[in-house]
């Protein structure tokens, strides 16, 4: 189905490739290959942006823009089935490209691809940079905390630009954030005749007439002052806006380790209070998605500023009291349920578990408790009391201040 809710029937059957994405540069049709070109002059209709069309110049072949949105010319472009077509897409259109939009809805056998330079490589060549070691993301048409995770002492980072104001904005942050030494390299329009770099530290960025189409090229120097996310969970609690209902940074640790994130999976944070659970998942892979459940409005927002503060935008918050608003929830690949646990949410949160799924219950008050030993006993898996103490004045002295125990409950469905 697109977008728009019409659907695509495609045969599965062995078809030759009629689609040709080609990777297109600034110096438009002159830095096409001699098979680029042919299939340009053999093509009967070519899409692309507007940019794209005036790069290529004058052709034989009707001319289509991409509408908004780009899924509205799916059912033109399926309509041309069996006819040469070519999309013009910017240097390599599998990273971060069209390329994936367009596989998803036509069969892959019936596709062509000829990449060009991506702006990934070419910021790597003008840099003398090896991409390997490199942090490379797409702040294009997404929001632009994604960054934050990536700010790490000594990091070399290349990210597409969302336009001309996205080079102030970083530095901005970088400055706030005690990263102004940092180096940024603004690299724009590569590869053709009105290409330019420049750069700057993060303090002292003053560059203007920025072209909206531009690469960002950083290297990140931290002072002290700045908050560095952390590679390991048990991000400071200081750092999560909350009213109290926060798991506590030794919890929290344990507890992502109990739920064992794997890349792509996605987690179910029942009774989120602050989001601190679900947050850490998705730091510990950018491909890492949750759900956060929080059922008081306020702690529902209160999780929204701490996912984008923290560099996880892109967590889910639905709004609702468990188990009723669990129903319709995409399946999750592990749960966790930090607050509000009773008998019908547990039940409820088996129920939604896959095979191979995982649970990880924290139970802090004696009914609580006594929910999840029986869980325990039923289901099997793991049972778990966690102390921890804190040390604190006593006088002169010091002692250490027990916190209240957590009896940790580790299902895993099979």
């Amino acid at each position: 189905m697109t977008n728009s809710g019409t659907q695509l029937n495609i045969s599965q059957d062995k078809v030759k490739p009629w689609l040709s994405i080609i990777g297109l540069g600034e110096d438009g049709a002159q830095g096409l290959s001699t098979a680029a070109r042919t299939l340009v002059d053999q093509a009967n209709l070519i899409v692309g942006g507007e940019r794209h069309l005036a790069l290529i110049g004058d052709v034989n072949a009707e001319k289509l823009a991409w509408p908004t949105p780009m899924t509205e010319a799916l059912p033109l472009l399926l309509a041309r089935r069996g006819q040469p077509v070519v999309v013009l897409a910017s240097g390599d259109p599998f990273f971060y490209g069209v390329g994936d939009l367009l596989s998803r809805h036509i069969s892959k056998a019936e596709i062509f691809c000829l990449p060009g330079p991506s702006a990934f490589a070419l910021v790597a060549a003008r840099l003398k940079w090896s991409q390997q070691d490199c942090a490379r993301l797409s702040l294009h048409g997404r929001v632009f905390e994604r960054i934050i995770p990536h700010l790490q002492p000594r990091a070399r980072i290349i990210a597409l630009s969302w336009d001309e104001t996205t080079p102030a904005r970083l530095a901005t942050y970088l400055s706030r954030n005690g990263m102004g030494e940092s180096q940024i390299h603004v690299l724009e329009r590569m590869g053709g005749t009105g290409e330019r770099m420049r750069s700057t530290r993060a303090n002292d960025f003053n560059l203007a007439d920025i072209n909206a189409l531009n690469t960002l090229a950083i290297e990140i120097v931290a002072d002290e002052t700045a908050r560095i996310i952390p590679r390991a969970p048990g991000l400071p609690d200081a750092w999560f806006e909350n009213d109290g209902q926060l798991t506590k940074r030794e919890i929290r640790a344990i507890t992502i380790s109990a739920l064992a994130p794997r890349r792509g999976e996605l987690l179910w944070d029942v009774g989120a209070g602050a989001g601190s659970v679900s947050i850490e998942w998705m730091l510990n892979d950018t491909s890492n998605r949750a759900i956060a459940i929080e059922r008081i409005p306020d702690r529902a927002a209160r999780i929204a500023r701490n996912a984008l503060a923290l560099g996880a935008p892109d967590l889910a918050i639905v709004s609702g009291a468990a188990p009723d608003c669990l129903r319709g929830l995409e399946q999750p690949d592990a749960i966790f349920i930090g607050g509000g646990a009773n008998e019908a949410t547990l039940a409820a949160a088996w129920a939604a578990l896959p095979k191979q799924g995982r649970i990880v219950v924290n139970a802090v008050t004696l009914e609580t408790r006594a929910l999840v030993a029986q869980q325990y006993a039923e289901q099997g898996g793991e049972l778990v009391d966690i102390n921890i103490s804190r040390a604190r004045s006593v006088g002169r002295f010091h002692g250490l201040e027990p916190a209240m125990a957590v009896l940790q409950w580790r299902g895993y469905k099979t």
